[in-house]
């Protein structure tokens, strides 16, 4: 089992994830040449030698044609969801690094989207659907699949301060759309006027990420180090990407704390509402059971699953958000399914499945809810209609990849 570990000590970006990707042996060339698949004018991609508080690695720049060039340079195009999507399915790319980069897109556009108030098919990619983020991305899930990564471990993300240039104006460091993107991961507030990670940084991340950190006990390969283009203040601007090696898939099984408590004297809106953001919080899982506590009242049993690095804010927002007097905790063991996603077409549009690994073999496929609503909620449709039709989809991609 593979784990490639991302340490984003000044920040990650598409082009510091492409270097960190070099680093640990992926062929630059090989990248270009499968770019080139797409129905994209060539850019050509740089990788040099750089060095930072004596610490070598690599720093990747990519070259778009010119601006004004077939109105396809850096930021002289607008590309919305679907264009994007037809681009890379028509390409021939591998189709788990076509599926990854969709789906890459796809958070992209669902963030954008809630952050100016509309849907994901109207949203019109600025900077993102130039041609150098294209080349980021699809070239970041094309060099992870090359590395045969299993899984993808992300420590906190470092956040600066102060104000940033978008295209959409000033806004408030880090970007909107990276705050959307980076919900449910660990966030480092630092000192540094620049923005240390872009939304293509959080959206690859984000959406590779299967753990805070590796499993106990796996072995070190290889390391690389990746530099971005601007010097910060007071830390090296680099991503260390870690290749390690262990027994075990680590989503096979895994320790675990579960939190507890018993709670009487809370409305059912307040309880709805620390479940959810419990979960945001960064908790494995936050639900309630009702239960009769002494003298036969009516109660809520809370329980919450987490990490050891992650139990003390729980238990935190619990007590500032809840009625409860006192926290039980202790440590369990459970065993989960390797996943994955894939992304479904529906009448109602596209739906990602989210497909459950045992031994070998693929046993649950399920639609993300999530995703169906969404798509109701455009369509002007019923839930129960999307989550149906994502069904007999899912069943569609279960036979397509039963007979491959």
């Amino acid at each position: 089992m593979k784990i490639l570990h991302f340490e984003c000590v000044g920040g990650a970006s598409g082009d510091m994830i492409l270097g960190a990707l070099f680093e640990l042996g992926v062929d630059p060339t090989a990248i270009e040449q499968a770019l080139r698949t797409l129905p994209i004018e060539h850019c050509r991609i740089e990788a040099k030698p750089y060095e930072e508080q004596k610490l070598h690695g690599t720093q990747v720049t990519v070259h778009a044609p010119d601006p004004g060039h077939a109105g396809q340079g850096h930021h002289g195009h607008e590309r919305n969801l679907q264009e994007i999507r037809r681009m890379i399915s028509e390409s021939r790319l591998p189709s788990k690094v076509k599926d990854q980069s969709i789906r890459v897109f796809t958070r992209i556009a669902e963030a954008e989207a809630r952050v100016h108030g509309t849907t994901p098919d109207q949203i019109h990619f600025h900077e993102l659907g130039a041609l150098d983020s294209i080349v980021d991305i699809v070239g970041c899930c094309l060099g992870l699949e090359l590395l045969g990564v299993d899984a993808v471990a992300v420590g906190p993300l470092p956040a600066g301060r102060g104000l940033i240039e978008c295209a959409h104006g000033t806004f408030p460091n880090p970007a909107p759309a990276t705050v959307e993107l980076s919900k449910g991961m660990r966030i480092l507030q630092t000192d540094e006027p620049h923005e240390l990670v872009t939304p293509t940084g959080a959206a690859l991340l984000s959406t590779w990420m299967t753990a805070e950190a590796p499993p106990a006990g796996s072995r070190i390969v290889r390391a690389g180090y990746s530099f971005g283009h601007h010097r910060l203040g007071k830390r090296p601007n680099l991503l260390r990407a870690t290749l390690l090696e262990a027994d075990a898939a680590p989503d096979a099984a895994e320790s675990c704390i579960v939190l507890e408590c018993n709670i009487d004297d809370m409305t059912p809106e307040l309880l709805g509402s620390l479940t959810q953001r419990l979960i945001e919080a960064g908790s494995r899982d936050a639900f309630t059971t009702a239960v009769q506590m002494k003298k036969q009242r009516p109660g809520t049993l809370l329980t919450v699953l987490c990490t050891a690095d992650t139990k003390d804010a729980l238990i935190d927002l619990i007590f500032r958000e809840s009625t409860t007097f006192g926290v039980r905790e202790y440590a369990a063991q459970r065993t989960v399914l390797e996943r994955r996603f894939m992304e479904a077409q529906t009448a109602f549009g596209p739906v990602k499945i989210k497909i459950g690994r045992w031994k070998g073999r693929d046993v649950t496929w399920s639609p993300e809810m999530d995703d169906c609503m969404a798509r109701a909620r455009e369509r002007n449709s019923s839930v129960r209609s999307v989550y149906e039709a994502a069904v007999e989809a899912a069943q569609a991609l279960r036979r397509e990849s039963a007979s491959s």
